[in-house]
């Protein structure tokens, strides 16, 4: 094979891989819609089910919470969210269920204790760390300050 043709095939498979990419990307980027919306029976019943998404997170977004989210696993826990509230199921119920499927991170309130501890009390720690550390520096430097001589020139 001789090289001007080579280029021109390595080229050509540069780009068909680059336009591959690029389609699939575009496909993936589309948002998802739901093929069947959910049908409430009252407006309590709709009121309850935007609530409950409030306050759980998209597993593969990580900071939009259910309601929020475009993403397909969003769509399919909001349609699961809806089948166990027609089951009958509380809301603490539905959210114990997705937390032993999930992890507590699917909650934005996770309740206290030893595993979420940090969580809970990591900002007020850090800020009292830090308040502890500007405080020994200006106790150290008003120390340490030198005294004024009036024969300095400045």
């Amino acid at each position: 094979m001789n090289a001007p043709h080579a280029h021109r095939l390595l080229a050509f498979a540069c780009l068909a891989a680059l336009w591959l990419a690029l389609s699939s990307a575009a496909a993936h980027a589309q948002a998802v819609r739901d093929a069947t919306p959910l049908e409430f029976n009252d407006a309590a019943e709709e009121r309850r089910f935007n609530a409950l998404l409030a306050e759980l997170r998209c597993v593969m977004c990580q900071n939009q919470s259910l309601a929020d989210s475009n993403a397909q696993i969003a769509h399919d826990l909001r349609r699961e969210v809806f089948d166990l509230m027609r089951s009958g199921r509380s809301d603490r119920e539905i959210k114990a269920y997705l937390v032993e499927r999930y992890g507590e991170f699917v909650l934005y309130q996770p309740p206290l204790g030893a595993s979420t501890w940090l969580l809970w009390f990591g900002p007020a720690l850090l800020l009292l760390a830090g308040a502890v550390l500007v405080a020994r520096i200006v106790r150290k430097r008003s120390r340490g300050a030198v005294p004024e001589d009036p024969d300095q020139e400045w």
